[in-house]
């Protein structure tokens, strides 16, 4: 089940608090980020709030499988506040221009169900950004998952060259919303499509 949230409460819904929890675990724990921590069981920063908007894919039990929060471009986000230097022009802002950060994949998941969820997950990245107007995605990756990103099938390019930045080998990029890209999609093998329910707001 994928769910489209968005919050000024973030731990007034049990999905919301299990993709903290998946956040914690994975960004923290595997990766080693330098991320606050709220009770030592959730990863939240200062853009969880209330412009931002959460998929979550998980299990009927509520258990947690994949997750993204979105950005409005138009209000302070990672790319203009951390990462501007990634881009070799401006960073792209606008209405239509929302950033992906915090893509978030089970550390749990064995590999099929990794890539399921995976694919879930960007499929409704795009089922979101038709239905709500949005042209255009930003973000920032780690070159193997800039690779993935750039290989979906999609309409997506980097903003510069990988640069140390903070530490780590990083890249921006945008990918382009239209009609045609969920059979963009289909013809590079992501498959699948979600079990979508309207936005909620918890």
């Amino acid at each position: 089940m994928l769910r489209t949230l968005h919050s000024s409460n973030p731990a007034a819904d049990a999905a919301m608090r299990a993709m903290f929890e998946a956040r914690k675990r994975v960004f923290i724990d595997l990766l080693r980020w330098d991320l606050p921590v709220l009770a030592g069981r959730y990863e939240l920063d200062q853009f969880d709030n209330e412009d931002a908007r959460y998929l979550i894919l998980s299990e009927p039990d509520g258990t947690h499988l994949a997750s993204a929060r979105l950005l409005p471009t138009t209000r302070p986000h990672l790319l203009d506040s951390h990462f501007a230097a990634l881009s070799d022009g401006p960073v792209p802002r606008g209405h239509a221009i929302y950033e992906i950060t915090r893509f978030c994949l089970d550390r749990d998941l064995t590999a099929s169900a990794r890539r399921d969820a995976r694919d879930q997950l960007v499929r409704g990245l795009v089922a979101f950004a038709l239905d709500n107007h949005i042209a255009t995605y930003t973000g920032v990756a780690e070159p193997a998952w800039l690779r993935q990103i750039l290989a979906f099938g999609w309409d997506a390019r980097a903003l510069g060259a990988i640069r140390v930045l903070h530490g780590m080998r990083l890249a921006a990029l945008r990918i382009e919303i239209a009609p045609d890209t969920p059979t963009r999609l289909d013809r590079a093998g992501i498959i699948g499509q979600p079990d979508w329910l309207r936005a909620e707001a918890a």
